[in-house]
């Protein structure tokens, strides 16, 4: 039969998602644990793209549910900069919500625009910085086994976060590399349900780019109107 795994507390600390949990339960439930978290958070995942094409605030609440649960998923696989990236969702998808809630002197809602072109450099100074700083802390004091991948999605998701909460439709198309590169990384290290989603993310992102340009068009005309 099998034994649950213990851990002498004087002489290993828990150092993973496992290791802290082992003291608690055997190794088979944790796996089961861990795989229906990350069917849960592909769940709210779909939630949130449908509710982000739509561009309702509610995908803001769904923001803050799918962080959760994948700082757990993300730090068992090794995830580490998604990890922190996701207390970083958290943190700035109850500004996002903020600002979405904000009305303008007309009443309208926040509308949908295009990045300006003068936010274009400082954007990409802060993804260039952002990624720099994030690979160092990974390949110094982490047994990452992506640093360079995991650095790159995180510093070009902190932009994009950004970007949708100001409503601007380019961040669909940061996005969309995000997705791209994050499917190939989580295929590369087993998280095959959460794969699939970032492949759906990625035709999706070019979906709702069109749509958001077509909002804009339909937002402009009725002020028209």
């Amino acid at each position: 039969p099998h034994i649950r795994q213990k851990i002498d507390l004087n002489h290993h600390r828990p150092r993973t998602v496992h290791d802290f949990f082992a003291i608690f339960v055997t190794y088979e439930l944790f796996i089961t644990i861990m795989f229906w978290l990350e069917i849960a958070g592909v769940a709210v995942g779909l939630i949130y793209l449908w509710l982000e094409y739509r561009a309702s605030v509610w995908l803001w609440l769904a923001n803050i549910i799918m962080p959760a649960i994948y700082i757990f998923v993300y730090a068992d696989a090794g995830f580490y900069a998604d990890m922190g990236i996701n207390v970083y969702y958290l943190v700035a998808s109850l500004y996002g919500w903020a600002v979405w809630l904000r009305r303008g002197d007309d009443g309208r809602e926040l509308p949908i625009t295009h990045t300006p072109r003068r936010m274009i450099a400082p954007l990409v100074g802060v993804a260039a910085a952002a990624m720099g700083i994030i690979a160092f802390i990974l390949i110094n004091y982490t047994d990452s086994t992506v640093p360079y991948g995991d650095s790159f999605t995180t510093a070009l998701s902190i932009v994009a976060l950004y970007m949708l909460a100001q409503k601007q439709v380019e961040q669909w198309l940061v996005w969309l590399v995000v997705d791209v590169v994050c499917c190939a990384l989580y295929l590369y290290k087993g998280l095959y349900p959460t794969a699939a989603l970032y492949g759906l993310y990625t035709v999706l992102a070019w979906v709702g780019y069109r749509r958001w340009l077509k909002m804009i068009d339909e937002n402009e005309a009725s002020r028209t109107a």
